[in-house]
């Protein structure tokens, strides 16, 4: 995910996405970087339009703002008292 998040922070900052500067960004965040991994993230990013890409993703759950609803089912308490009443 890493590798991800430093592509992004180039996009963002307007800067060419090349396996350099990925490096550059890992290397100065303490990860060492697998070049293997930098070349194939940045092959995979040449034809894609990451501003396009970002519109049309879905809301990440970290956006959510605090005291949110939990998105799970939870158990409701009356469905345990229906058991109760049925045994």
């Amino acid at each position: 995910m890493e590798y991800v998040y430093a592509a992004l922070l180039l996009h963002k900052a307007g800067k060419s996405i090349d396996e350099q500067s990925i490096t550059k960004i890992l290397d100065s965040t303490g990860i060492k970087a697998d070049s293997a991994r930098v070349k194939a993230l940045v092959a995979s990013l040449e034809e894609v339009d990451i501003e396009e890409a970002l519109k049309t993703a879905p809301t990440m759950m970290a956006a959510a703002p605090a005291g949110a609803a939990p998105t799970t089912p939870e158990a409701k308490p009356e469905a345990k008292d229906e058991k109760k009443t049925e045994e």
